[in-house]
């Protein structure tokens, strides 16, 4: 698991290629922010979280299920990944920011996913 990264995952860079070429530009993974936002837009006070379903447990996808294998590890493991979530949008919305989440399974439709963040940037679709 010391090999799995936090930053530069397969589906955070196809969101950051197509916010791109949107005409975007953004700031990766702000310290001052909670959480360490993935993407964070300054001037539009808009944040992108890029969540790997089985890590954040993804409630409407396969790959969010719990293992069958060493639960009492990783119960209490994923759950407190929920937990800092949960936490961390909170803290981002009390400040003022709003925040979108992107599953890693809704990048495998780059189509819907482009019109989906062109929506929440208010860019062209």
């Amino acid at each position: 698991m010391r090999k799995i990264g936090s930053k530069d995952s397969v589906p955070e860079l196809l969101v950051r290629r197509l916010v791109h070429a949107m005409g975007f530009r953004y700031r990766l993974h702000a310290a001052s922010l909670p959480g360490k936002p993935d993407l964070v837009f300054p001037r539009l006070r808009r944040i992108i979280e890029v969540y790997g379903c089985f890590w954040h447990q993804h409630a409407h996808c396969a790959d969010g299920r719990m293992p069958n294998s060493r639960q009492e590890y990783w119960t209490p493991k994923l759950a407190r990944n929920r937990e800092r979530d949960k936490s961390n949008l909170r803290a981002l919305r009390r400040l003022g920011w709003r925040v979108l989440v992107v599953w890693e399974c809704e990048t495998s439709n780059p189509v819907t996913l482009a019109r989906r963040l062109a929506r929440f940037l208010g860019g062209p679709a």
